[in-house]
C-alpha cells in the first residue's frame, strides 16, 4: 500500500479513469447520498500544516488524529512510525481499534507532504471498516486514492505532485490528471474549489486538465448540453438503434425505446424513454439532468 517516491517516472493522462468512475459509484452506493454529502467540507490546510520546528513524531500523530476526525473514526487509533522503504507508506489492516502506519523515513525531513501520505493510509483503514474494496491490488489502490480525493482529504495527494529536471514526486496510484478529475467531480458536486489550497503550480495545472476532462462528462449525449457533433452522432445512432462502446449511451428495448447512459456525477447508469426533451433524476446521487433523447 502507498504510492510513488521521488525520482521515478510519472505516468500522465487518464489510463485508470474507468476504475475511478466505478470507485465514485461504489462510494455513493456504500455511503448513500446523505453519507457522501456529510463530507461536503474538505480538510482545511491549517489542520495539516507542519511547522519546521514541530517534533516529527508528535506532529505525525497530530495530523493522523485530524484525519481520523475528518473521517469520523473516533474509536480508531493510528500509531505512526517512520522507516526506510520503497513506497510512501503502508498500513496494517487489522480488527482495530489500533492501526499501525509506517511512513517513508524521508518524510521526517520532507514534512510538508506528511498529510498527503497519511490521507492515503488512513483512507485504507476507513474503507476496511466500511467493508468496501475492489478485487486486485491495483484497483483497490485506485479506489483508495479516489475515495481520499472525493471525501475531502485527497487534495493533499495532488498537491504533493512535483516534476522537474531536478526531482520528481507523485504520491498515490492515480495520475496527477486523474487526481484533478476526481477533485473536479467533487467541486461540481459540493461547490468547493480546491485550487486556492495548492502550493504546487504543477498540481494546479493537473487539476485544470482533470477539470476539463470532468466537464466533458456533462456534455455527452443524450444530455442537452452535448455539443453539435455529439448530437449528430446520437441522432444517427438513434435511427439505427446502435452505438459504439465509447459513446457511453446504449439503446434498449423497442416499445418504448429507451436509452441508458452514465450519470455525469456518480456514473450510475440512468435509463430514460426516447421521447425528446425531458428531465431525469439520478436515483443514486439525486442529480437532476436535462436530456434531449
Amino acid at each position: 500500500m502507498g504510492g510513488s517516491v521521488p525520482d521515478v517516472a510519472i505516468q500522465h493522462g487518464f489510463p485508470h479513469v474507468d476504475t475511478v468512475r466505478a470507485a465514485i459509484t461504489a462510494l455513493y452506493k456504500r455511503l448513500s447520498y446523505d453519507g457522501v454529502r456529510s463530507f461536503a467540507a474538505s480538510m482545511p490546510p491549517a489542520d495539516v500544516a507542519f511547522s519546521d520546528h514541530e517534533d516529527p513524531y508528535l506532529g505525525v500523530q497530530r495530523i493522523a488524529g485530524e484525519m481520523v476526525r475528518h473521517l469520523r473514526l473516533p474509536d480508531a487509533r493510528m500509531i505512526v512510525s517512520f522507516r526506510d522503504m520503497r513506497h510512501a507508506g503502508s498500513v496494517e489492516l487489522a480488527a482495530g481499534p489500533e492501526y499501525f502506519i509506517e511512513l517513508n523515513s524521508r518524510f521526517k525531513t520532507h514534512r510538508k507532504d506528511i498529510g498527503a501520505a497519511l490521507s492515503h493510509e488512513v483512507m485504507h483503514v476507513y474503507l476496511h471498516r466500511l467493508g468496501l474494496e475492489f478485487p486486485g491490488t491495483r484497483d483497490n489502490e485506485i479506489l483508495t486514492d479516489t475515495a481520499a480525493a472525493y471525501l475531502g482529504a485527497g487534495w493533499l495527494l495532488l498537491d504533493a505532485y512535483r516534476e522537474s529536471s531536478v526531482t520528481t514526486q507523485k504520491l498515490g496510484y492515480l495520475t496527477p490528471e486523474e487526481f484533478g478529475y476526481v477533485l473536479a467531480k467533487r467541486a461540481e458536486a459540493f461547490g468547493e474549489d480546491p485550487s486556492p489550497w495548492f502550493t504546487s503550480a504543477q498540481a494546479y495545472d493537473a487539476y485544470a486538465r482533470g477539470r476539463e476532462h470532468a466537464r466533458r462528462d456533462g456534455r455527452r449525449p443524450p444530455l442537452a448540453a452535448a455539443g453539435r457533433l455529439g448530437r449528430h452522432r446520437y441522432a444517427r445512432d438513434r435511427r439505427t438503434r446502435t452505438a459504439s462502446a465509447e459513446a457511453g449511451y446504449a439503446f434498449e428495448g423497442s416499445d418504448p425505446l429507451r436509452v441508458s447512459f452514465p450519470c455525469p456525477t456518480c456514473h450510475q447508469r440512468i435509463r430514460v424513454p426516447v421521447r425528446g426533451r425531458l428531465r431525469a433524476r439520478c436515483a443514486l446521487c439525486r442529480t437532476e439532468l436535462e436530456c434531449d433523447t
